[in-house]
């Protein structure tokens, strides 16, 4: 320690270094030593610590993306049967829906229904077709008179019918005696062919 505290710079001959005190070499060494070790952490560690926890980040990404597939792949079975029992359950749903030369038998299918229910239609009046994306809807204005429970059995007997047919915007007003009148839409739905759908 007293070799440090002896030591004046005044005296250090720079052209010769190796005369110097042994204290004065050490810092020197140990002064080019952190100096080498901060050259090659800025120049070259530096980038590679960077590279690394750019990769490293990466890595979770890329871990998590494959985990996600890898658990999509583990259900892909169940949601190939899922799939084909909706195709199944579409195509009886879509044998529900007539076809464009069964539409006319529908429509005398939801008067007779309404005839065998005590009710007498005042108006039975198909709306044109409404094309939607695999399906057209025909609206039929109907107003009819008759009992409440002649309406309801007319209901029941439209919800019994092998087609789809919905009936909308029901209104119901007193007539005369015990008679009502009862105004809706009723809606049927037809499947679109191949020709209509790429129209």
């Amino acid at each position: 320690m007293s070799g440090i505290r002896d030591l004046d710079l005044n005296d250090l001959d720079l052209s010769n270094i190796g005369s110097w005190p042994t204290a004065a070499k050490a810092i020197i060494i140990v002064l080019l030593f952190a100096l080498v070790c901060f050259g090659v952490y800025w120049f070259d560690t530096q980038e590679q610590l960077e590279r690394l926890t750019k990769l490293e980040q990466e890595e979770v990404t890329l871990k998590d993306r494959v985990n996600r597939k890898a658990r999509r792949a583990a259900n892909l079975d169940i949601l190939k049967q899922q799939l084909a029992l909706m195709e199944k359950d579409f195509s009886k749903l879509r044998k529900q829906l007539p076809n464009k030369t069964e539409v006319a038998a529908l429509l005398v299918d939801i008067s007779q229904t309404g005839l065998s229910s005590g009710l007498e239609f005042e108006l039975f009046k198909p709306e044109r077709e409404l094309p939607k994306e695999f399906y057209a809807e025909l609206p039929i204005n109907i107003r009819v008179t008759g009992s409440y429970h002649e309406f309801g059995e007319f209901v029941s007997g439209v919800a019994a019918l092998p087609r789809i047919v919905t009936l909308h915007n029901i209104t119901m007003k007193p007539k005369k005696n015990d008679e009502m009148v009862m105004s809706a839409t009723a809606k049927t739905y037809r499947y679109l062919e191949e020709g209509e759908l790429a129209k």
